[in-house]
């Protein structure tokens, strides 16, 4: 059986990278590629594929916003998370919103292939730091750290403030406005009990959010 791939990324040249890794193999092929979220409806709903490769940050309509309708719309279709950020900032949360399978961009060369025909198959796929981070979750004390409180969006505009980012920086990244990105962190900082931006990046790196 030919597993049929939809792959979701807003970087061309990661999409071309993942296409050629993919080539390699007889029994994969990319059927589709979108590089937003709303794209990637459009594309899963003409296209039938096995397999949804998501990347969590994209223009408008963001990774774990279309994971979620994914798994509303398509709950058949695994989808397997492909991102830069590190399993300790987002791997908890989009294996809560149902995906099958979290992998760092760092590692894709030697382990797409794997996690494909892994959650394919109906498994999940956890690497090692992905896993740990699932222990370091379930043993923490019932007291949660601060941004365990805010939404996906929130703790998104969270780690991309954290990474020295502006607003105005966010809010072209993630095709929003500037007023709307100053909603959310102002929100970020009243849920977590902070006054400033420079507080929002000490926690996020004293918690491991950003490196």
């Amino acid at each position: 059986m030919t597993i049929k791939v939809i792959i979701a990324d807003d970087h061309d040249v990661i999409r071309e990278g993942v296409k050629r890794i993919l080539a390699e193999t007889a029994d994969i092929r990319v059927v589709a590629e979108a590089s937003d979220g709303q794209e990637l409806m459009t594309k899963v709903q003409a296209k039938p594929c096995d397999v949804v490769v998501l990347d969590l940050t994209m223009p408008g309509r963001g990774g774990l916003e279309a994971l979620k309708v994914l798994r509303a719309e398509h709950p058949k279709i695994p989808v397997l998370v492909l991102t830069m950020h590190a399993e300790s900032q987002y791997a908890i949360r989009v294996l809560r919103a149902g995906a099958a399978g979290y992998l760092n961009k760092a590692h894709v060369s030697a382990q797409l292939v794997d996690a494909i025909r892994k959650v394919v198959g109906g498994g999940k796929y956890l690497t090692p730091d992905t896993a740990d981070a699932m222990a370091v979750n379930i043993g923490a004390d019932s007291e949660q750290p601060a941004h365990k409180r805010l939404s996906d969006r929130e703790f998104q505009v969270l780690c991309l403030i954290a990474s020295g980012k502006t607003v105005s920086e966010i809010a072209r990244e993630l095709s929003l406005s500037v007023q709307t990105i100053s909603t959310y962190r102002a929100h970020i900082l009243e849920k977590m009990g902070l006054d400033n931006s420079a507080q929002l990046t000490h926690y996020a790196l004293q918690h491991k959010l950003v490196d």
